[in-house]
C-alpha cells in the first residue's frame, strides 16, 4: 500500500477533498495510506508562527526551514525510512501521466506545499528530491497542486480503480488522447450514438475507439504525436485523417 504524506498549513482543507469520491473510499478500504500534517504542529515558536521577513526585503513572509524539517523528520521517524520529497512550485517541471505513474510505483511520498511568498530555500535544497508544477500560473500556496497529484497517482495505485483497464485507455496514458464516450438515451436533442457502439461488435468498437482516440489527438492536441507510440496501421488513419483536414481546410500542424 502506498503512503503519502502532506504537509501543510492547512490539512484540513485537504482531508475535506481527500475524505471523498474514489480516493476517500480507497483510504477507507486500506488501498492508499494519507497522512495530512500540519507545518505549525512542528514550530517551537509559542505562538505556532512558521513564517518570517525575507532576507534583503521585499513583501510578503516567506515559510521558515526549521518547522518544515521537524516535519521532514517526524514523517521518516513515522515511516522508518525517507520518502521521497516533492515540493508544489510553478518553478516545478510539469506534472503529466507519465510521472504518475512513475510515482505511483514508490512507497512512500512526500509533498510540501508552500504559501505566503514561498519558502526559505536552504530547506528546499536540504530535503526536496523534486518541484513539481501543476501548470504556468501561481496559486495562493501549494495546496491545490498537492491535491490534483495525490488524486492523479493515487488512483493508479493497485486496488484503487477496480482493475487496470480503467485508466489505460484514458487520455494521455498511452500517449494519445481519449475516444468520445456516450450513455443513454441513443438520441438526445437530435445527436444519435454512432451505431458501431450499439451494434456490440467489439473488434469494429475497439477499431473505432482507436480511431476516435487518433482523430481527437490530431485535432485537439497534435504535438502528443511527436512521441506516442504509433503502430503502421495508426500512421495510415492519421493520414487519412490529414487528407481529410485539407480537404475540408481544417489544417492541423503537429
Amino acid at each position: 500500500m502506498m503512503r503519502v504524506d502532506i504537509a501543510t498549513l492547512f490539512p484540513d482543507m485537504c482531508e475535506t477533498v481527500l475524505s471523498e469520491s474514489i480516493i476517500g473510499r480507497a483510504r477507507r478500504a486500506g488501498k492508499l495510506d494519507i497522512h495530512c500534517r500540519n507545518i505549525r504542529d512542528y514550530t517551537l515558536d509559542k505562538h505556532r508562527r512558521v513564517d518570517d521577513t525575507p532576507y534583503g526585503g521585499g513583501k510578503g513572509m516567506l515559510m521558515q526551514a526549521e518547522p518544515i524539517y521537524r516535519c521532514y523528520e517526524a514523517v521518516c521517524e513515522d515511516f522508518g525510512a525517507r520518502p521521497h520529497v516533492i515540493f508544489m512550485s510553478p518553478q516545478g517541471k510539469p506534472f503529466t501521466e507519465k510521472r504518475a505513474i512513475e510515482l505511483s510505483r514508490m512507497e512512500h511520498i512526500l509533498i510540501l506545499c508552500g504559501h505566503y511568498e514561498g519558502v526559505d530555500q536552504r530547506v528546499i535544497d536540504e530535503i526536496v528530491d523534486e518541484e513539481i508544477s501543476i501548470g504556468d500560473y501561481v496559486l495562493t500556496g501549494g495546496e491545490l497542486g498537492a491535491l490534483v497529484v495525490v488524486d492523479a497517482v493515487g488512483r493508479l495505485c493497485e486496488g484503487v480503480l477496480a482493475d487496470e483497464s480503467c485508466y489505460m485507455d484514458e487520455s494521455h496514458y498511452n500517449g494519445l488522447l481519449e475516444y468520445p464516450h456516450y450513455t443513454r438515451p441513443p438520441v438526445w436533442h437530435g445527436r444519435e450514438v454512432p451505431e458501431v457502439l450499439q451494434n456490440g461488435y467489439h473488434a469494429k468498437i475497439d477499431q473505432w475507439r482507436r480511431e476516435k482516440s487518433l482523430e481527437n489527438t490530431l485535432r485537439k492536441r497534435p504535438d502528443l504525436l511527436r512521441t506516442a507510440p504509433l503502430t503502421d496501421k495508426d500512421k495510415q488513419v492519421l493520414r487519412r485523417l490529414r487528407e481529410e483536414q485539407s480537404q475540408t481546410g481544417d489544417d492541423t500542424e503537429e
